[in-house]
């Protein structure tokens, strides 16, 4: 229970002193954000993957304000502060923001497209470029010409090109950063870029190819005889469906309020890059009989070959590293402090359900087409605006507890292992 007050004094006393800061950067991203999708939509309009080429700067400029606002947070963060002092120069902290930007880019995006905020853009993105592209249409056949653009409506599709894109993208981002001493600062724009785009185009492949596996699985035969058998089974036993509809629905409810909260503290952990080291395995006791196979044709390769191999092979799982190492900090951690940490999100996703309720009908009756119909988006971004500089601060709040309970731990286990009657030095 200690904890929890504490994440939450933490989070009381930074959002105390930053919400301004907070609140400009998030209303700066969302500005950002909306301009990002109006010119993509109008480049879409002509060229279906050149508009796709610009989306993912718009959910890079949400990215870059939620660094920007955590990195605020840390002069406030007193565990953190720790164990890794704030830099004390203009290049270390410009080099701090990008390398935590650098680094959340894969969670962020795996982030925002579970959580549906790709989605969103995606459908923002299209809606522009169809109401572009019907427009052009009408006046190219009230003028007897030829409307222009590729006739895609900026749809994108598993294609050569597509995974071509994604290829090209993250092996010049490999160049990038192999060679980044060597390159001007300004550079580190254009790998971020690079970045973003290849996990955007990977999560738009695999998207689609699991979207094909799985409605070919869902036309299979087994899957309409278990279908037929479950509503059998359901309509000899009632009781028994309805136990298994509540069973979904609380497996649902529940997997949104656990891994939600765990998710932002996470993406804390990744862009802080201070998560504890996992214990590595030695690669020899990996992959059994079939690992030792494959390691013993790997070291016949010709040694250039080897090397090229492994960086490529060492960049890719470099993104993976501190989500993994974030989730180990929170499993050291301990339940009860995460269990906290999920009760105050909770709370906070239901104080923003209230405002969202609250704040449309503050307004009274309105004129639907003189009132709601001009000013909706802006009343319904009020909650957001209200509860993002809270999140942020409870986010870093709730890392920061765990740092001071990992420390904590550690001066308990070195108080313990002291030999009796041993006194620290003055």
């Amino acid at each position: 229970m200690t904890d929890v007050l504490d994440v939450l004094r933490t989070a009381g006393r930074l959002l105390w002193r930053h919400w301004p800061v907070l609140l400009a950067l998030y209303l700066g991203a969302i500005l950002a954000r909306y301009g990002v999708i109006e010119f993509a939509g109008w480049v879409g309009s002509y060229s279906a993957v050149a508009g796709s080429l610009l989306l993912p700067i718009a959910i890079l400029v949400r990215l870059v304000a939620l660094v920007a606002m955590f990195l605020v947070l840390r002069d406030g963060m007193r565990q953190l502060r720790a164990i890794a002092p704030l830099p004390v120069d203009g290049r270390a902290r410009r080099r701090e923001f990008v390398d935590a930007l650098m680094a959340g880019i894969l969670p962020f995006f795996a982030f925002y497209a579970a959580w549906g905020y790709l989605r969103e853009d995606a459908v923002a993105y299209s809606s522009r470029v169809l109401e572009l592209s019907t427009g052009r249409r009408i006046a190219a056949e009230l003028t007897g010409s030829e409307a222009p653009g590729d006739g895609l409506a900026g749809d994108l599709t598993v294609t050569p090109l597509t995974i071509a894109i994604v290829v090209v993208a993250f092996a010049l981002r490999w160049l990038l950063k192999r060679y980044r001493e060597r390159l001007p600062r300004w550079f580190g724009i254009f790998a971020a870029y690079l970045e973003a785009v290849w996990v955007y185009f990977a999560a738009v492949v695999i998207s689609a190819i699991v979207g094909t596996v799985t409605a070919w699985v869902s036309t299979r035969q087994a899957m309409v005889w278990l279908g037929d058998l479950r509503s059998a089974i359901e309509g000899v036993f009632v009781p028994l469906g309805w136990l298994w509809a509540a069973t979904e629905w609380v497996l649902g409810e529940a997997g949104g309020i656990i891994l939600l909260p765990v998710a932002w503290l996470t993406i804390a952990g990744v862009l802080y890059g201070q998560a504890v080291q996992p214990e590595a395995v030695p690669i020899e006791r990996l992959g059994g009989d079939v690992g030792r196979r494959i390691r013993t044709r790997y070291r016949t390769l010709p040694g250039r070959l080897r090397a090229r191999l492994g960086d490529l092979w060492g960049e890719l799982v470099s993104r993976f590293t501190p989500i993994g190492n974030a989730l180990v900090l929170m499993w050291r951690a301990g339940p009860v402090l995460i269990g906290g940490f999920v009760l105050l999100y909770t709370l906070l996703l239901g104080m923003q359900g209230v405002l969202e309720m609250v704040i449309p009908r503050a307004f009274g009756p309105q004129d639907l087409d003189g009132f709601w119909y001009i000013n909706d988006q802006l009343i319904f971004l009020i909650a957001p605006v209200l509860i993002e500089p809270v999140r942020i601060a409870l986010v870093a709040g709730g890392y920061d507890g765990v740092i001071g309970r990992l420390r904590g731990r550690r001066a308990d286990a070195l108080a313990a292992s002291a030999p009796a009657g041993a006194t620290s030095a003055p």
